[in-house]
């Protein structure tokens, strides 16, 4: 092979683990939800500024309850700020681990195209007249520029 990026072969043990912490992860961050795209759209964000902005009107208002109407619930207003900041640390430390395993990912498929590239034009100059002309006619669909006709004539593209 030319250039190989990575070696990644985790053991059954290992993958058990990851697949137990994940469960675990799953389990206690059930009360977690989904947004739709649409929902998200929607959403009033908070971006630096506004996070300065509300952690000192929380401040505030923490500091003059008796300025804000009974139905408003300085209570969840608090336990909303403690949830945002402890998941923010969480989620940090999570898209690290996912850009690494979608990084790795990314160059183990590279290495296995490159390699099978590689591999591929071996097979096409030394594998001739080896009883291989099927499987390298096989593998030449891949590089086909016309779509391929199946026996129900209806068209595959490559």
């Amino acid at each position: 092979m030319s250039l190989n990026r990575i070696s990644y072969q985790s053991s059954a043990t290992d993958l058990t683990a990851v697949d137990g912490a994940l469960k675990t992860l799953e389990d206690r961050l059930a009360s977690l939800i989904d947004l739709t795209p649409a929902q998200r759209r929607t959403l009033v964000k908070m971006g630096d500024k506004s996070e300065a902005f509300a952690r000192k009107a929380v401040e505030v208002l923490n500091n003059n309850p008796n300025l804000l109407p009974g139905n408003f619930d300085l209570a969840e207003l608090r336990r909303d700020l403690a949830g945002f900041d402890q998941l923010r640390s969480r989620l940090v430390r999570v898209a690290r681990i996912h850009e690494r395993m979608a990084d790795s990912q990314l160059a183990l498929g590279s290495d296995v195209m490159s390699a099978t590239l590689e591999g591929y034009a071996f097979l096409k100059v030394a594998g001739q007249g080896e009883g291989l002309d099927a499987a390298r006619k096989a593998l030449a669909v891949r590089f086909s520029r016309e779509p391929q006709k199946r026996a129900d004539d209806t068209v595959v593209s490559a």
